[in-house]
Parts: C-alpha cells; sequence; structure tokens
C-alpha cells in the first residue's frame, strides 16, 4: 500500500495558505469549465453536509436550490461541512477553506443499476488525474474509493443513491495542516509539496475528467469493461496485488492478497488456504494493509 506519507513543508500559515483559502466563485469555476452548460455550480458558505443536501433536492424536499435543468448536473461546493460523513457514519471535518469539499447529483437512466455504484470509482479516478495534473502528485485509489498519496489519505468520497439519483460527495484535504489531520496515516496536497493549491483548478480539473469518464460510460450502456472504467481503476488502485487485511461487520476478519475488481466493484480476496471471495464495500469495516 505504500509508506505513509511524511510533511514535506512546515506547519504555519503562510500567504500561499491564505490565499488559497479565500472563497470559491462558482461563476469563476462555470467559465473556465470545457461544458458549462453540462454542470449547475452552486455555492455555500457552510453547511451541515452537501451529500444530505443534495439527497433533500433529490427527493423534492428543497428543489429551489438543487434540482438541474435537464441534462445538467448539479455540484454543490462549501467552505466548511459541520456534519460531513466518511464510509459507515464515521465523522469527517476539515478547517474552513483548508479543502474543496463538493457533492454531485447525478441522473444517468443510461447506466443500470447494478452499475451506478461505480460512480464513486469515475470520481475517485477523476480526483487522480486531476491532481496529477494540477499539483504535479501522484495519487492512487485505495479500494474502493479513498485518494493516497505515498499511502497516506488526502480525500474521501462517499456516496448513496436517492431514487433515480446518484449523490456521490467527495472532501480533498488541500491547505490542511499536520495539526489539524485527524489521524497519522492523513495528509494533504500542502504537506505533500502540491506545486499549486489553487482549488477552483482542481474542481474545474476534476469535473471536465468526470464528464468524459461518464460519457464513455454510457455510450457503452454502463459496461465498466467496454468504457474502460474497470482497466482505469485497476491500473489506479494501490489495493491490488497487496497483502491486506479484510475486517467484516460480524467481527470477524482474514488476511490474504488483492487479487481483482469485480464488475460489481467488489474487491476479489484470494486467502491463505487459496480461496477467493469477493467482497463489496458494504461488507467491509476496514481494510488494512499488511
Amino acid at each position: 500500500m505504500g509508506k505513509i506519507a511524511v510533511s514535506r513543508r512546515s506547519p504555519g500559515t503562510s500567504p500561499e495558505l491564505l490565499t488559497s483559502r479565500a472563497p470559491i466563485d462558482p461563476k469563476r469555476v462555470s467559465t473556465q469549465l470545457a461544458e458549462p452548460a453540462r454542470w449547475q455550480i452552486e455555492h455555500v458558505p457552510v453547511t451541515g453536509s452537501t451529500n444530505a443536501d443534495l439527497a433533500a433536492a433529490a427527493e423534492g424536499a428543497n428543489a429551489d436550490s438543487g434540482a438541474a435543468g435537464p441534462g445538467r448536473t448539479t455540484v454543490l461546493v462549501t467552505e466548511e461541512q459541520v456534519q460531513g460523513r466518511g464510509r459507515g457514519g464515521r465523522g469527517w471535518v476539515c478547517p474552513a477553506g483548508a479543502g474543496l469539499m463538493f457533492s454531485l447529483l447525478l441522473r444517468e437512466p443510461a447506466i443500470p443499476a447494478d452499475r451506478r455504484g461505480w460512480v464513486g470509482i469515475a470520481l475517485g479516478l477523476s480526483i487522480v488525474d486531476a491532481i496529477a495534473a494540477v499539483t504535479g502528485l501522484t495519487a492512487t485509489l485505495k479500494w474502493p474509493n479513498d485518494v493516497l498519496i505515498d499511502g497516506a489519505k488526502c480525500a474521501g468520497i462517499l456516496g448513496e443513491v436517492t431514487g433515480d439519483a446518484v449523490i456521490i460527495g467527495s472532501g480533498i484535504n488541500v491547505t490542511v495542516d499536520r495539526a489539524d489531520l485527524p489521524r497519522a496515516d492523513a495528509t494533504s496536497l500542502w504537506l505533500s509539496g502540491a506545486r499549486t493549491l489553487d482549488r477552483e483548478r482542481l474542481l474545474v480539473a476534476i469535473l471536465d475528467d468526470l464528464g468524459r469518464i461518464i460519457d464513455r460510460w454510457v455510450a457503452a450502456r454502463g459496461d465498466v469493461d467496454a468504457s474502460g472504467l474497470r482497466g482505469e481503476y485497476r491500473r489506479s488502485c494501490s489495493t491490488l496485488q497487496s497483502k491486506v487485511r479484510v475486517e467484516l461487520p460480524s467481527g470477524a476478519s482474514l488476511i490474504g492478497w488483492a487479487e481483482d475488481i469485480d464488475p460489481s466493484g467488489s474487491l476479489i480476496v484470494r486467502d491463505e488456504h487459496g480461496r477467493s471471495a469477493g467482497y463489496s464495500a458494504a461488507d467491509v469495516v476496514h481494510l488494512r494493509p499488511q
């Protein structure tokens, strides 16, 4: 899984950090997008959870502030989440302006319902590509879709299905300092030595890349192999071909080798007795390197 990243920069608030923490301007983001008509960019200074806000919009409870028109995808960006969630209901916090926190409300009826869980992987791939293009850093994905730099987590992704919509959100640590990270095996773009910390450029790059991935996926009618989505994930997933410990909701665990990702998105693990089995993200409480 790689080594845990060591801070390459000293703590403290620099002019670069202060500039990068200026509020995101949704109009400026829109003008930089390759397909501005595709995305409805909305911004709130602070909220409980961008995923929860868009879920409410998808259910019609808040139609005035979250329902994009036909052919458009709503992107809700915030400077601070006070009730942010990670996978398994775990809390997620980030100082105001120090992260790129956003959620998308996607409706893609051409993608079969049993494949829509791959939206999180598609977003993860877009984040990895955008980090490389904008910051010069090399990131990978830990199954199912945590974003790592040098083995340390710098971003997480959380998705949920609401009716015919998929809500997918991400929180990326951009200028979070070491003292503000919740755990030792975490990092930020700042600490990892990013050449730029421009959150608007990063968001633009993510959305442009995600749009291209989704177009290929829709053209392939949701087929993750024909679209190239599964192949791209295999190349970017640092979990594959590594020894892992799978911790299950029952409290049981097993140690084995992560062999592959099947078309459903499940991780195929070969145990110490040579037996292979698939585990979905819902089946696993923690996946740890060994």
